[in-house]
């Protein structure tokens, strides 16, 4: 009897098991065990970890961007409802755009006043508040201090102080005999000020980043530098710049893509005046999405190329960056 009762379980277990619901079931416990073990390894606890930021990047980066290009090809004129298909049209536009291709020109110009300061200029400044001493410190949280204020706060602030009736540095100017400067409304001045109101925002970031590349370079270079009669101009060039070129690269690109992407300033300052010397790419977008008329496919479309340029120039630094690094 047991023997027999002992064949019939097994044969109903085989039974079971051959049964493709139950095939299914053992399927899927398999899979969610490997999920676990993975996600419980090294590995998987890093993309654990990365996940909220991939989930902000879909939301406030690759899906408006992915819109934007969408949008391009249709003209908008007030809601998406009344959106119609004109393929490349607004593309045409824009390039034919003598306001847009202004814009272009004055970002580029602002660009080549910015990101020679911020890139050379803040890796001087790094080398000499780099060491860890009081004095060094106070200096480094002195440039830091204007890139946690807001850009709305600095642009008022400075709107304020160069003002050509009531600013205090042009009153300054006046009290010396050298007259009353109008810094926002000469249009060939007015985008060094932006310029350097930028410079003047952002510089201690940069500079703080080179200073911590600059404390990570082995003391040892220095140390042979100096055996072989190097200076400090000497190991400057010989040992500093070479150690930091990583870094320098990160600030080149970085400081380059923020300038072309340059809308705050301009905004609170001059609001591209005057006579559009001052109007960057971003602050024509913004003109067109939502001041002219909300033509937000049009605005799209110089969305989507000034990101084709961004990306084609970070592609060509990023690539010359790692060919050093070879």
């Amino acid at each position: 009897m047991s023997n027999t009762g002992a064949v019939t379980n097994t044969a109903e277990w085989e039974q079971k098991c051959s049964h493709p619901e139950y095939k299914r079931i053992q399927m899927k416990k398999n899979a969610l065990s490997k999920t676990i073990k993975y996600l419980q390894s090294a590995e998987g606890s890093a993309y654990i970890f990365i996940f909220p930021s991939i989930i902000l990047l879909m939301m406030f980066n690759i899906i408006p961007l992915l819109a934007a290009f969408g949008l391009s090809f249709f003209d908008v004129p007030i809601t998406l409802d009344s959106a119609k298909f004109i393929g490349i049209e607004n593309f045409k536009t824009a390039f034919s755009d003598a306001r847009f291709v202004n814009s272009l020109k004055v970002t580029a110009i602002f660009t080549a006043i910015e990101v020679p300061v911020q890139v050379i200029g803040a890796m001087i400044i790094a080398a000499f508040i780099s060491e860890n001493n009081l004095k060094n410190k106070f200096f480094r949280a002195i440039y830091f201090l204007p890139v946690i204020c807001s850009a709305t706060a600095i642009g008022i602030m400075w709107k304020m102080i160069l003002h050509s009736n009531v600013g205090f540095f042009t009153y300054a100017l006046s009290s010396m005999g050298l007259g009353r400067i109008n810094f926002f409304n000469d249009t060939h001045m007015a985008i060094f000020t932006v310029a350097f109101i930028s410079i003047w925002r952002s510089f201690g970031i940069s500079a703080i980043i080179y200073v911590t590349a600059i404390q990570n370079v082995n003391g040892s270079l220095y140390e042979a530098a100096k055996m072989d009669g190097a200076g400090s101009l000497r190991q400057f060039i010989d040992v500093t710049v070479p150690s930091i070129r990583p870094t320098f690269w990160f600030i080149l690109m970085t400081r380059f893509a923020g300038s072309l992407q340059i809308f705050d300033i301009i905004y609170m300052t001059t609001n591209g005046g005057p006579n559009y010397t001052t109007e960057s790419t971003v602050t024509y977008v913004y003109s067109r999405a939502f001041s002219s008329g909300s033509q937000m496919g049009y605005a799209s479309t110089m969305s989507v190329i000034l990101f084709a340029v961004i990306m084609i120039v970070t592609v060509i630094m990023n690539k010359r960056m790692n060919s050093e690094d070879m």
